[in-house]
């Protein structure tokens, strides 16, 4: 029996200004992060955010302004961002066309501020310097090598004046950051006979996120979105702490809301950190552009959408299919995805034969129209997030068979439309893949449990989700601010 559909929530997002901050956004890197990161940006502006033209996509990496218009343009041809004239980077904006750094970047670097971690910034022993258009020095940035910890030091960013001397100094990239979001602010603010428009930021970035706590705006909340397990390996609850992560619980509740991808990680976190202050499961939302369905999905066509990386176990998926294919010699596993693990994979399939069966077929533009053909989607990651393209292979109503792994699967398929595995397990991984692959019956079933499915995750509930927690920020003082 098919589920019944919930009704599509509406999302209105409360009148403020709303920027999208992320570490860097670059086509086809960060996987999932980034296709996360741009869809949503582009569900607010579905939602009325900006009267359409949705949030500012702000981003700090280091690149060129040349680097940058080309990531805006590979984005605008995808689809992938409507309003590239929205998204704008910190160094694009730190030049002054007279030379030297821009206006707001000399003010900070002479006022300085004046909390104690910015208030004595050290000179760093090495220096890579950021040109102007006209070659000139703007910007010089410590190099702080082979410490993970590198974006909380207070080694002095030096600014440098039109004549290219340096006239002052910001205490880390904290500081920088911070200085770069009071101008972007103060461009966007409109002061009502109410007072000041409020300002909500969806911070996507970890790393991003603790040097917000700092900020001194109190017309800003900030909303800091998760993407990514917390753990290390086994990955259970009670396992180590990731150690990026270990000084971010120290503030997690000093943002305004964490949007946390699946209920079971924040009830995880919950239990072993506690609640934070506006914790609220907030999905990423999938968006799947209508397609059409072949009267009959390629028979015995297994797909996998994911990066070659380690924490995917694609390795497991190859050694389940020598089993596979002693069962269902027509079988094939359609593997989409590059990644530093494609040389070992390779070999692995060599050496076990499945060179007509297994194919590793790179990266691909058009993964819908792969799901909508496949027989199966096969997931076997380590963990996910949430899980985008197990959720984006829901949506096309193709069946699923993945490890039970957190965070997402469980979650995904609990309205059915797949089958889970027990983590690690490769022979029950085979095993539950030739029972799918040979019985129709159970594939039409879960084909048809699919959609329900992934409307748990589609743009109008995250996009609602969103608006509730923008709502709830802005309806109290900004938390990092609080005595």
């Amino acid at each position: 029996m098919i589920p019944p559909q919930d009704p599509a929530p509406h999302a209105t997002f409360p009148d403020a200004a709303y920027l999208v901050l992320s570490s860097r956004l670059i086509p086809d890197l960060d996987g999932g992060f980034t296709l996360a990161t741009l869809a949503r940006a582009r569900q607010m502006a579905d939602a009325g955010v900006a009267a359409g033209a949705g949030p500012l996509l702000l981003t700090v990496d280091p690149g060129t302004p040349a680097d940058h218009a080309r990531h805006r343009t590979i984005f605008a041809e995808r689809g992938l961002v409507r309003h590239p004239e929205r998204m704008r980077n910190l160094f694009d904006e730190a030049g002054d066309p007279d030379g030297g750094a821009a206006r707001w970047l000399r003010e900070a670097a002479l006022a300085r501020e004046t909390d104690a971690d910015a208030a004595a910034p050290v000179d760093a022993p090495e220096y890579r310097t950021i040109t102007g258009a006209d070659g000139a020095p703007v910007i010089g940035l410590p190099v702080i090598a082979g410490d993970p910890d590198w974006h909380t030091s207070t080694a002095a960013v030096r600014v440098h004046g039109r004549n290219g001397s340096v006239v002052g100094a910001l205490a880390g990239f904290g500081a920088l950051y911070r200085a770069w979001l009071d101008h972007v602010v103060a461009g966007e603010r409109v002061i009502a006979p109410s007072g000041p428009r409020p300002v909500v930021v969806v911070c996507e970035s970890r790393q991003l996120g603790e040097l917000l706590v700092p900020w001194s705006d109190p017309g800003a909340r900030i909303l800091h979105a998760i993407h990514t397990i917390h753990l290390e390996p086994p990955y259970t609850p009670d396992a180590p702490i990731n150690a990026l992560w270990s000084r971010w619980f120290a503030v997690a509740d000093r943002f305004d809301a964490i949007l946390w991808p699946t209920a079971a990680q924040r009830a995880d976190v919950a239990r072993r950190f506690g609640d934070a202050p506006g914790s609220v499961v907030a999905p990423h939302g999938v968006e799947v552009p209508a397609v059409s369905s072949p009267a009959q999905r390629s028979v015995g066509r297994v797909v996998m959408l994911n990066r070659l990386a380690p924490g995917k176990r694609v390795d497991h998926a190859i050694r389940a299919f020598a089993e596979v294919r002693a069962a269902v010699p027509h079988a094939t596993l359609d593997i989409y995805g590059e990644g530093a693990e494609h040389a070992a994979l390779e070999h692995l399939v060599d050496d076990l034969g499945l060179a007509g069966a297994v194919h590793l077929r790179g990266r691909t533009d058009e993964p819908v129209g792969i799901l909508a053909d496949a027989a199966v989607f096969l997931s076997t990651s380590a963990y996910e997030g949430q899980g985008l393209a197990l959720a984006e292979a829901l949506a096309t109503g193709c069946p699923v068979v993945s490890y039970d792994a957190p965070y997402g699967p469980r979650e995904l398929l609990a309205r059915g439309g797949g089958v889970l595995v027990p983590d690690g397990d490769e022979h029950a991984l085979a095993e539950t893949l030739v029972r799918v692959l040979q019985d129709a019956a159970l594939r039409d079933r879960l084909s048809a449990e699919a959609l329900p499915s992934a409307r748990a995750v589609d743009p109008a509930h995250a996009a609602a989700a969103l608006a509730a927690a923008c709502t709830l920020a802005l309806a109290n003082p900004a938390r990092r601010l609080r005595g």
